[in-house]
């Protein structure tokens, strides 16, 4: 007995909550294919972004610090791993559909730079009288143009669900897809993607500022969030263990907390909401995929803490400073003499202009790779 499609597409019908995205609901592709016998389309699309050039390079972008920073540090594509695996929790625990929040998940951080969140600002700030920079709609590019797959046409040929949940809330009101502007919100299984991506980042973050010994335990004293994961700890028995097994225990507890904060309490809103189909999903003022108002605010108090103490840590300034130096010198290198780029990215240029297709060039590299350039042609602008 063979679980087909039609099985597959079944299973989803009977087993899915009505707001959840069903395959056969799909608006479907740019370029219009046979369905496969075995795969939902949604599993295709996450099969297409594990085979692309685009994800792979995520092994050798970093998150917060340098490429050499330690064996441990998380890169793009462990966080990527990680905030599917926590989609899948939360969708299989909502009813909604898992491998489209794994899809989204797995394709969110597509488009970062290299030189972590300091590589994206630096080209933000580079591409300002230009369009700009922003990592979620490069995402998109890629997906759309970027990658080389398909001997007829550009990009992967994602379905429509899938590069919707690409664009952020920010970008959404003002971005086209297939020639229509995008609502505000998109599908529950794509808001479950970018509440795992938050929620992921603050806890693991703090996991690697705790390795780099820029932050500790005691620093977190007094917050609430931090607190309530401490109090699971002691309830174990491990709150002696030593610090390292103390931190990593209560890491996994405050991951654990916000993961079941954000299920029972989108499990309250879908109740009172009750949208009868995805559609409906997007039509309305607000999502429904969110920490409780009391999380919210404990989670921001996190962030605000990370962003002081981690982010903007003088050492780590030091490196922001480093990035958009080099980033700025490929840039003017590259814009400069296009002769210096990649092929791929010189054919861009006559359709996409010098400045955009610069920008993608740098915005693919790999931090070491963009090491390597920034060395060899730093000898052009003497």
């Amino acid at each position: 007995m063979i679980r087909d499609l039609r099985v597959q597409c079944q299973d989803e019908n009977t087993s899915l909550a009505p707001y959840a995205v069903k395959n056969s609901e799909s608006q479907g592709r740019v370029y219009p294919e046979e369905q496969h016998p075995f795969r939902t389309d949604f599993q295709r699309d996450r099969d297409r972004i594990l085979h692309s050039k685009a994800f792979r390079r995520l092994e050798h972008k970093t998150q917060v610090f340098l490429s050499g920073s330690g064996d441990h540090m998380r890169t793009r594509l462990t966080h990527t791993i990680e905030v599917a695996a926590i989609s899948r929790t939360m969708a299989r625990s909502l009813y909604l559909n898992e491998d489209l929040a794994e899809t989204i998940s797995l394709a969110h951080d597509l488009g970062h730079t290299p030189f972590g969140h300091a590589g994206e600002r630096a080209l933000n700030k580079i591409m300002a009288s230009h369009g700009g920079f922003d990592h979620n709609l490069q995402a998109l590019r890629i997906v759309d143009h970027l990658e080389i797959k398909y001997p007829s046409y550009d990009g992967i040929n994602l379905t429509w669900e899938v590069r919707a949940g690409l664009v952020k809330h920010r970008e959404a009101g003002k971005t086209k897809l297939n020639g229509k502007i995008l609502p505000l919100h998109q599908s529950l299984e794509a808001q479950i993607a970018d509440l795992a991506d938050d929620l992921t980042y603050y806890g693991h973050d703090l996991d690697d500022g705790f390795d780099s010994g820029l932050i500790s335990s005691e620093m977190l004293k007094g917050m609430a969030v931090w607190e309530r994961a401490v109090e699971r700890v002691k309830e174990t028995g491990l709150a002696e263990a030593g610090a390292e097994r103390f931190e990593s225990y209560a890491i996994r507890c405050l991951i654990d907390n916000m993961v079941r904060d954000a299920i029972c309490y989108s499990d309250k809103l879908l109740t009172e909401q009750n949208p009868a189909n995805s559609g409906i999903v997007r039509e309305l003022d607000r999502k429904l995929i969110s920490f409780s108002p009391e999380y919210e605010k404990e989670t921001l108090e996190l962030r605000d803490f990370l962003y002081k103490n981690l982010y903007f840590h003088p050492k780590l300034e030091r490196l922001n400073g480093m990035s958009l130096s080099r980033m700025s010198a490929l840039f003017e290198a590259y814009t400069r003499n296009p002769e210096e780029m990649g092929n791929s990215a010189i054919k861009r240029i006559e359709t996409d202009g010098l400045y955009r297709a610069a920008a993608d060039y740098i915005a693919g590299m790999t931090d070491v790779f963009a090491q390597k350039e920034f060395t060899r042609i730093c000898g052009l602008l003497i």
